[in-house]
């Protein structure tokens, strides 16, 4: 007899024993760990924590920044430090009003989008500013100037732009 004859029906007590044994062997051995992931970001130059860690060249120190900032955050993924760059609003530049529209990244001569991280998710279109977080050192150094702009990803160019980074090739 096998294991799949022995273990139907499926309203069989059996069953069910086996997937909750299942479940909770997996998530015993790290199936769950992207909950793990720990998404809290800290300046680090704000709170001195992870100084081992700061020591990673800005790789955005070539743009030029309007209405962006650079930071370094570490984010704690499965209780150890992460430190890495990211761009993101200035406070002047997030405390603007936005309504009726959304923030996505944009590359005006080539029409590319890219991709904010919105806690340990990459989005394509953010509703906050505070959500505005490039972490794509590859996609801003790529291309001679990126725009963040806020509206309707569907029509860019009727969208407004509310900051750049410009790398003067």
């Amino acid at each position: 007899m096998t294991l799949l004859s022995r273990l139907l029906p499926l309203s069989s007590p059996r069953l069910f024993a086996m997937t909750a044994v299942t479940a909770a062997a997996a998530l015993s051995l790290g199936v769950g760990s992207a909950a793990q992931a720990a998404p809290h970001s800290v300046d680090v130059a704000a709170s001195g924590a992870a100084a081992s860690t700061t020591d990673s060249p800005n790789p955005f120190a070539a743009a030029e920044l309007d209405g962006l900032q650079a930071r370094q955050v570490t984010m704690w993924h499965a209780g150890q430090p992460l430190s890495h760059w990211v761009l993101t609003l200035d406070e002047e530049t997030a405390a603007r009003s936005y309504t009726g529209g959304v923030f996505f990244l944009y590359a005006p001569a080539t029409g590319d989008r890219g991709w904010f991280r919105n806690l340990d998710l990459m989005a394509s279109t953010v509703k906050d500013p505070r959500q505005v977080t490039i972490a794509d050192a590859q996609f801003v150094n790529s291309h001679p100037r990126v725009e963040v702009r806020y509206g309707d990803p569907a029509q860019p160019d009727l969208a407004r732009t509310v900051a750049t980074s410009t790398i003067w090739m």
